[in-house]
């Protein structure tokens, strides 16, 4: 897939977020999910990344990397960087065999409610398996991606369903040996016409960052009371999920994703300690949202990560009425009125370096 010389050279990637409409929480093991989950890859909130890598003259087992965000070294980033490559030596070995300079940059605001570990990690993985293709020898397409989605998954969990475009499942599926808990897969059925090209506004409600982390976030689920009870939800939502796509019901999307978004902050309410990273605008936007889609019959729909911010999915063929409905109504309640237009997106590009 790349043409680069095995001792120096430079590969790029683009990659996107996605948006989870099954969400994904709570971890164990090495980052293994204890749910599945179903996300929409997007279209223009992305990563770019790329790795000059140059052999060194002298071999050692050290990792030696910059890490470069919008063309400022940060030295938080690289850290966390050389900690990720220091956990995955053992499999990619030669690492320790070059020098790398990183850089990376994404299309979208830092705190925006968009998942940037999910872009950022998998586009780190693609560039990862894509020299890894130039060390080793040609991998086919399949392998290619599945070995993209299970070393971004060291990452970032939710940036294993990054590395395909569409719709995504991640995590084991009753009834079905489709899916796995090691790497995402794209939706193995055909989408419905409708659900093709749907459309994600993303309200910014704060651009600050969360008071609580998501990596902390996971981890106060293994003793929250509701656990048990919220994967079974998840994997029965999932399931639903699964079979939605395929036949069209835009009403039954609708509840289960709203469901989802208001578990997820359940969840985090009901920790020890608890916590609120909903705002008050998020809950003005959320009974908005509601009154439109009961108004005018449009099944417009809200889901939330795990912050303030609001994504609003709707079908493009509703798409006038809903940027009004925005620009009228909504953007008073987010910060400074920002907002972003995306969609459903068609997954990561290698890009010519």
């Amino acid at each position: 897939m790349v043409q680069n010389n095995i001792d120096k050279g430079k590969i790029s990637w683009q990659s996107p977020s996605n948006i989870a409409l099954i969400k994904y929480w709570g971890k164990h093991g090495i980052q293994l999910p204890c749910n599945p989950s179903v996300s929409m890859t997007l279209s223009t909130s992305l990563t770019n990344t790329s790795i000059s890598y140059l052999k060194k003259q002298h071999a050692d087992k050290n990792v030696f990397l910059e890490f470069y965000f919008d063309g400022k070294r940060s030295e938080a980033f690289e850290k966390r960087i050389a900690v990720y490559f220091n956990h995955i030596l053992d499999e990619f070995p030669f690492l320790s065999d070059y020098q790398f300079k990183i850089e990376s940059s994404n299309t979208f605001p830092h705190s925006s409610g968009i998942a940037s570990s999910a872009s950022a990690f998998s586009a780190l993985a693609l560039c990862i398996i894509s020299l890894k293709e130039i060390v080793t020898g040609e991998i086919s397409k399949n392998e290619f991606f599945q070995q993209a989605s299970q070393l971004a998954r060291l990452g970032s969990g939710s940036a294993s369903r990054s590395v395909y475009g569409g719709y995504t499942v991640w995590g084991k599926v009753e009834g079905t040996d489709t899916y796995s808990d090691i790497y995402a897969r794209p939706l193995q059925s055909e989408v419905h016409p409708v659900f093709q090209f749907y459309q994600d506004a993303i309200l910014i409600v704060s651009s600050k960052n969360k008071k609580v982390g998501s990596t902390a976030g996971h981890a106060l689920m293994e003793k929250n009371p509701f656990a048990r009870a919220r994967y079974r939800q998840a994997m029965d939502h999932t399931i639903e999920m699964l079979q939605v796509l395929k036949n069209g019901d835009s009403e039954r999307l609708v509840r289960i994703v709203e469901q989802e978004a208001m578990t997820l902050h359940g969840l985090m309410m009901s920790s020890d300690p608890g916590y609120v990273l909903m705002k008050q605008e998020t809950i003005e936007i959320i009974d908005l949202i509601r009154d439109f889609r009961k108004k005018l019959q449009i099944p417009v729909a809200f889901t939330l990560d795990a912050g303030p911010n609001v994504h609003l999915l709707y079908p493009l063929i509703s798409r006038e009425k809903v940027l009004n409905f925005i620009n009228e109504e909504l953007l008073h309640f987010c910060d400074n009125r920002q907002w972003i237009d995306d969609a459903m997106g068609k997954g990561p590009q290698l890009m010519n370096a």
